[in-house]
């Protein structure tokens, strides 16, 4: 195995797959390096499905990034032969001064995106099975759905080795320095070098880059089984949806699949090693989700069907970074998606592989900057994560 390379990708999930064979595709030499071997249901990017939405209630400058990812999730299908995307309309459901909704509507104004406000009977009459409050109202989406994460990393790892890249899994990365005019990666292995890394570890980004104010929190994923439905179509027939059930509280559901209706909280985990990550489900949090659907979505509050456990790696304002290393051109941070980036992710590879190649990308990443965080400036990486002699590398 060869030494040297153009880029290293440390870490394989939905971001570090997608970087692969964005840059692979572009005749880059690349490896890639994970701790494990994906897709698995270790990290962040596992649970069968993931919402995929346009009125993005987060900010608007997302919106351009996920209609680019739309496009590049249907491409990666052709390539791949797969089907990861499937549309099933979307409501987001709330007060319309919540963050959700009036986020939403934000969103789809500012970039002209179809959509219907309803307010609660409307939203009861389209969707029989939901039980909004009655001065809530909703955004529906005709273009939101849902992604299928293991399938859709398999097919973005797939089709980066066919255009070349080196992949190296069950090999933890240990740490990285800027080394002359490159960068030095090493793993529980060995030492590799590389023009440029791109670090995209999800949970074990905070080890990997200690000046960032990065968090992991545990979060649980659950299938219930339906109650009081005709038959299966009527819970299969449901949008996603998001619901902002108290002030910046939200849970999110899914269309019922074979295992049931998934459905879990969105944010509010427990702070989490990701080595040491609490698998099991208590039936104090199953209870406390099945409160929820009681009051909500009472079809979907039947029993528990099957649980599972993942992790959201956070930024203090929930925006991702995409960017280089202010202290360390050579690096390129892709990480922290706060729970909500899996959708984005061919998008982003697309726009990492920008800035390895090119030096600049199309797409508006201003949000994302490491250099909002006044810690990432200071020169260099060091500590426990990376580290670089004074003056090397910057």
């Amino acid at each position: 195995m060869p030494r040297s390379t153009d880029a290293i990708v440390v870490g394989l999930g939905a971001m570090g797959a997608a970087t692969a064979r964005a840059l692979s595709r572009r005749g880059q030499s690349v490896l890639g390096i994970d701790r494990f071997a994906p897709p698995h249901a270790l990290g962040s990017s596992h649970g069968d499905s993931r919402i995929i939405r346009e009125a993005y209630f987060e900010h608007p400058a997302y919106v351009p990034l996920v209609q680019r990812a739309y496009l590049l999730w249907e491409e990666l299908e052709r390539e791949s032969g797969q089907s990861l995307l499937t549309r099933t309309g979307g409501l987001m459901i709330g007060p319309r001064e919540g963050e959700l909704v009036a986020g939403a509507l934000r969103s789809a104004r500012a970039h002209a995106l179809p959509h219907e406000v309803l307010d609660a009977a409307e939203i009861a009459a389209r969707v029989p099975a939901f039980r909004p409050r009655e001065h809530w109202i909703g955004i529906y989406e005709p273009n939101d759905g849902v992604l299928r994460p293991e399938a859709g990393i398999a097919a973005m790892l797939a089709t980066a080795r066919r255009h070349g890249a080196v992949l190296r899994t069950d090999e933890p990365a240990e740490s990285w320095r800027a080394d002359g005019a490159g960068v030095s990666v090493t793993t529980a292995r060995g030492t590799y070098r590389a023009a440029t890394c791109v670090l995209a570890a999800g949970a074990w980004m905070p080890r990997l880059l200690p000046e960032l104010p990065l968090s992991v929190a545990r979060q649980v994923l659950f299938w219930f089984e339906t109650v009081g439905v005709r038959n299966a179509h009527d819970a299969g027939a449901c949008p996603i949806s998001i619901w902002e059930y108290d002030e910046g509280r939200m849970f999110y559901s899914f269309p019922r699949s074979e295992k049931g209706v998934k459905v879990a909280l969105h944010h509010g985990g427990q702070p989490a090693d990701p080595d040491r990550l609490d698998r099991q489900v208590g039936a104090g949090e199953v209870a406390e989700v099945r409160r929820v659907l009681q009051e909500y979505m009472p079809f979907a509050s039947g029993p528990l069907s099957s649980t599972a456990v993942c992790m959201y790696t956070n930024t203090p304002d929930t925006h991702f970074v995409i960017d280089r290393h202010p202290g360390c051109p050579q690096a390129v941070i892709v990480s922290a998606c706060s729970g909500h980036g899996f959708k984005f992710a061919p998008a982003v590879g697309e726009a990492v592989a920008d800035l390895v190649v090119e030096g600049r990308t199309r797409h508006d990443l201003r949000l994302f900057g490491a250099a909002r965080f006044g810690g990432a400036n200071r020169g260099a990486p060091s500590g426990s994560g990376a580290a670089a002699p004074p003056g090397t590398g910057a």
